[in-house]
């Protein structure tokens, strides 16, 4: 029997209230109207919506700092510490140290360059072992490695609640196991998995972790050092930031492993892993994502305040520093608020999809298992392809996805890619109870 880790920390002593108004008041795209309906962003699986100082950095960079790096004068230097900058505050976002936060176009990119650095030290006779509900971007990559000989093997899932099989998964893990590449949470279904236990028996065999956490980003905070993993990658777009790729890795796998790059690149970690000018104004963009994500943690009141967190978070001015600063701090609060929050999204919406008639969830759809899950749910209709309703539902001004979401492996377990796949509904901590109840009438319709 494997031992598995809870998916969540425990929430104690605290009554989360998001400030909603607040929080929605920092979105000018929400306000936009649809066809006199005012616009539902329940597309937040294929990217959130920005705040508004999101923008004004992106804008400001270019307005005042635009330049390359570094050179003798004041915007490059300028845009040293711009870079500088972001990686502090992806540091804080994932728990780890500045030096280990390599920047890129996006989570895809990012595991393409990593999987073929990686791809060097292997051969015929290791093996990579991917899973069936990870997002095309932590396969494909893997699956090139076969050209060298590699051999792939997949953990299996409960087709009936979209889960992981751990037990099949730890069966597969062996001495001759070099990468164990596996989704924080699934793009298409929502399951959270337990990755920790999933990192534990990789380390165990003595094979590395590569963690796609592009999807748990923008609902549940991220501890690299907890969870013990090698890498790990997201892509800000897809919690509240610009367009642009984020991968952690541990340092002494980022000075070990050798890129491919070109020549006049320095050797240092972790610019090594940085091929080509980097888009400077995104990751400008990508500071002020987590200063927003920190200012909800500190707008936001609770009765009590957690007694990991400390009231100090909500009070110390500083929103920069190094790891276990005031920001690292008002993050983990914010993400104790933003879940709180969606539990309520999901319960409404899982009472509400089990009440229409010819409509499938796939994917976990018990209300005391909320902790296993993100505000993600992909359904089927009776008699309705996927993008009949989501053309429907976009003229009522919801916004929904249809298709495989490049989660392509699962619909093709699951028999649905040859009908148009699923159709997506997420939310997020902006949206509204209101807003499902809009996507359940809509559903009914």
């Amino acid at each position: 029997m494997i031992e598995q880790t809870p998916t969540t920390s425990p929430t104690r002593n605290v009554d989360p209230q998001l400030d909603l108004a607040w929080v929605r008041s920092r979105f000018p795209s929400l306000s936009r109207q649809i066809n006199g309906h005012p616009a539902a962003f329940l597309d937040g699986p294929g990217g959130t919506q920005v705040p508004q100082r999101v923008i004004d950095a992106i804008s400001g960079y270019l307005c005042e700092n635009n330049a390359n790096t570094c050179g003798a004068y004041a915007t490059s230097r300028n845009t040293d510490r711009v870079i500088g900058e972001a990686r502090s505050a992806m540091a804080d976002f994932l728990g780890c140290d500045s030096d280990e936060v390599v920047f890129g176009p996006n989570m895809t990119t990012l595991t393409f360059g990593m999987s073929r650095a990686i791809g060097r030290e292997l051969g015929p006779g290791d093996e990579i072992l991917l899973t069936h509900l990870d997002h095309d971007a932590n396969i494909s990559p893997w699956r090139a490695l076969e050209e060298r000989g590699v051999k792939i093997q997949f953990a299996d899932i409960h087709e009936e609640d979209c889960t992981l099989d751990m037990q099949n998964l730890a069966s597969k893990i062996n001495s001759r196991t070099k990468i164990v590449a596996v989704g924080y949470a699934s793009n298409a279904v929502g399951t959270i998995n337990d990755v920790k236990t999933v990192v534990r028996l990789a380390h165990e065999a003595g094979a590395l972790t590569y963690i796609d956490a592009v999807h748990y980003a923008p609902h549940g905070p991220i501890d690299v050092r907890d969870l013990d993993c090698d890498f790990l990658a997201c892509s800000t777009y897809k919690f509240f930031g610009p367009h642009m790729g984020v991968l952690y890795g541990k340092r002494e796998h980022l000075a070990r492993v050798q890129p491919y790059k070109v020549r006049a690149n320095t050797n240092a970690v972790p610019q090594r892993w940085e091929w080509g000018t980097l888009n400077h104004e995104c990751i400008a963009g990508i500071t002020a994502c987590g200063d927003y994500l920190a200012e909800v943690g500190r707008q936001t009141t609770a009765a009590t305040v957690p007694e990991d967190v400390g009231a100090g978070a909500l009070t110390r001015p500083t929103l920069t520093g190094p790891y276990g600063t005031a920001r690292r701090e008002a993050l983990q609060l914010a993400y104790r608020f933003i879940r709180a929050h969606e539990r309520t999204l999901m319960e409404r919406m899982l009472r509400g999809l089990a009440e229409i008639p010819g409509l499938r969830l796939y994917g976990i759809g018990d209300v005391s298992r909320l902790d296993s899950r993100c505000p993600t749910f992909a359904i089927r209709i009776e008699g309705r392809t996927p993008l009949e309703l989501a053309t429907r539902l976009g003229e009522q001004g919801i916004f929904t996805w249809d298709g495989n979401y490049y989660a392509i492996n699962l619909t093709e377990r699951l028999g649905v890619e040859k009908d148009g796949g699923f159709l997506r509904i997420g939310f997020v901590h902006y949206n509204t109870e209101e807003e499902v109840d809009r996507v359940l009438l809509g559903l009914a319709d």
